[in-house]
């Protein structure tokens, strides 16, 4: 039994980590393959989507800045036109067109001037003094003089602040001059000082040699800017370049740049990688979060369901086996009904010839005149006692036959008080023998209930056997008693109690269990009390038990008169509590 236990608690545990198995495995491996997609292939989504958006936006801003500078250059080649035919003086052109330009453009055009071909500034309109100014040592005269038209690096020069200068060349009859328009340096940076995205993505425009062409917010080391200007890979015309690179300060940024001015200068939309990627990160760190819960409500389903489940299979199997047993018990029965009732014949066959052949001698005894024998009263005694145990037998075996005959579970109009005198009649020699009286204390007015007799006849003898045994080493006192339930309307209840040794406390909640058992191993199945709570529950009623070691126990048993009281019972299935 032991072994079965204990092969039975194994295979359930292997079923368990079976069941655990599955459940992670079939869980976890969609659940990782999915979100490393899902995530996967949004990063991809949201990387190509930022690297569309910010290209995009570098390659319109310096379109716009391409054609800023094209559109002034083109006003400054028709003034250098104009000036070739002019009639008046040139103070006189420059100031009638300066206007016209700050008309048209407002505060673009700072102010024009005339060069000749020896960088002196002979002619000049604008708000500052430069009169005869000498520009023959200024690096964009020195470029100027070689070029048709030449578009300046921003500079400080003459006046202090930063600016850059547009210059045409004019040809004339004996050598040339140049004239000269500043831009406007605060117009010209507000085209890109306005690209902003995130805390940290801004955009600034260099040359070449690694020089800063508009102002910006954030000071970078000189080294990190001379690094894009001589990157050959940025200089690649009508081009824009995506990158994430680490700066020389160990940081990670998203580097978007393309070339304007002909490559002479370069675009350049720096931003923090965190700062650029922080949505993305931020969905995430909540799919993580997401997952990590998903994990926790598939290692407690995959740990505690299995439990659940075997458990289950565990009750199903214990009550399959009980079924089986009680299957098996219930066969037990039918055959010792069938043997009883065999017995029962062949004994009342000799016990009636027996009673027969008495009769017969005590017909013969009367018939002869036998008054002077010495032993004529012994023999009417004899006879009389065989007569007596004759009748006695017959008793018996009427019994027998009754309970044999009584073994199906044929629903009859029963009177319980007979049913349980017959069964203290079958067991009264045994009890007699274990030195233990019954006594049964039987209400009158019991009436008629339609149950099975055989089966409630199996609730009695099981309930009186069980107290016998519990008494046969001490003797002691069985009482029975039936009456009408003043508590539950239209119930029976039957009890028997005795005062034997009592069950512990700790067995009272598990003494109806399948199984379970108090008595010496081989004595008892195990079976009998939960098959009686069995019939009794599917009768209708309800039995309970009340017990204290060393004062006795107590059985109680409540049978509905009709079946219209199953709602009285209904109400008052969990607790009862009924006089003593």
């Amino acid at each position: 039994m032991e072994q079965s236990l204990t092969d039975r608690k194994a295979f359930y545990q292997v079923l368990v980590r079976k069941i655990t198995t599955l459940i992670l495995v079939v869980s976890f491996f969609p659940l990782i393959l999915t979100t490393g997609l899902l995530v996967y292939r949004f990063h991809i989504t949201y990387t190509d989507k930022i690297q569309a958006h910010i290209s995009e936006l570098v390659q319109k801003h310096t379109q716009n800045i391409d054609t800023f500078l094209s559109e002034k250059l083109g006003n400054i080649q028709y003034l250098s036109k104009l000036f070739i035919h002019n009639q008046h003086g040139p103070d006189a052109f420059l100031e009638k067109h300066l206007a016209l330009l700050k008309d048209e453009y407002g505060d673009v055009f700072t102010d024009l001037g005339l060069i000749n071909e020896k960088g002196i500034q002979f002619a000049y309109k604008g708000p500052f003094n430069l009169e005869y100014a000498n520009y023959s040592d200024a690096q964009w005269f020195i470029e100027a003089i070689k070029k048709p038209f030449y578009i300046s690096d921003v500079f400080v020069g003459l006046r202090g602040h930063p600016h850059f200068i547009i210059a045409v060349k004019i040809p004339s009859a004996e050598s040339y001059n140049i004239l000269r328009a500043t831009i406007n340096f605060g117009a010209f940076n507000s085209l890109v000082e306005n690209i902003h995205i995130g805390k940290t993505g801004i955009a600034f425009i260099i040359n070449n040699k690694g020089q800063l062409q508009t102002q910006t917010r954030v000071e970078f080391k000189q080294s990190t800017i001379t690094s894009m200007a001589v990157n050959p890979e940025y200089y690649k015309k009508d081009k824009t370049i995506f990158a994430k690179k680490r700066e020389p300060s160990g940081k990670r940024v998203l580097c978007v740049t393309s070339t304007l001015k002909n490559n002479d200068w370069l675009m350049v939309f720096r931003q923090d990688i965190n700062d650029a990627f922080s949505e993305l990160w931020k969905t995430q760190i909540l799919t993580l979060i997401i997952f990590i819960f998903g994990c926790i409500a598939i290692l407690s389903v995959a740990f505690l369901l299995p439990k659940n489940i075997v458990k289950l299979i565990s009750k199903a199997d214990t009550k399959s086996e009980a079924m089986n047993k009680q299957v098996v018990e219930s066969g037990k029965l039918a055959t010792i009904g069938e043997l009883a009732a065999g017995i029962a014949h062949e004994i009342n066959n000799p016990v009636a010839i027996m009673v027969e052949e008495a009769g017969w001698i005590g017909d013969l005894l009367e018939e002869e005149d036998l008054k002077a024998c010495e032993n004529l009263n012994e023999f009417t005694r004899a006879l009389d006692q065989i007569n007596t145990q004759g009748r006695r037998c017959k008793e018996i075996t009427h019994k027998l036959l009754s309970f044999a005959r009584k073994t199906d579970s044929t629903i009859n109009d029963v009177q319980i008080n007979e049913v349980i005198t017959e069964m203290v009649s079958l067991t009264d020699k045994m009890a007699m023998y274990n030195n233990i009286t019954i006594e049964t204390d039987l209400h009158k007015g019991i009436p008629y209930i339609r149950i099975s007799p055989s089966e409630l006849q199996q609730v009695i003898l099981n309930l009186i056997n069980n107290a016998i045994d519990a008494m046969e080493k001490t003797g002691g006192k069985i009482k029975i008693e039936t009456k009408p339930s003043a508590i539950k309307k239209n119930n029976l209840v039957i009890s028997v109690e005795d005062n034997g040794p009592g069950i512990p406390k700790d067995s009272l909640g598990r003494i109806f269990d399948p199984f379970f058992t108090t008595k010496a191993v081989g004595k008892g199945t195990g079976l009998g009390l939960s098959i009686c709570y069995g019939i009794i529950q599917k009768m209708g009623g309800k039995i309970d038990v009340h017990s204290q070691v060393g004062a006795g126990t107590k059985f109680r048993i409540w049978i509905p008169f009709q079946e219209e009281t199953s709602e009285d019972i209904k109400n008052d299935n969990n607790t009862i509590i009924e006089e003593s």
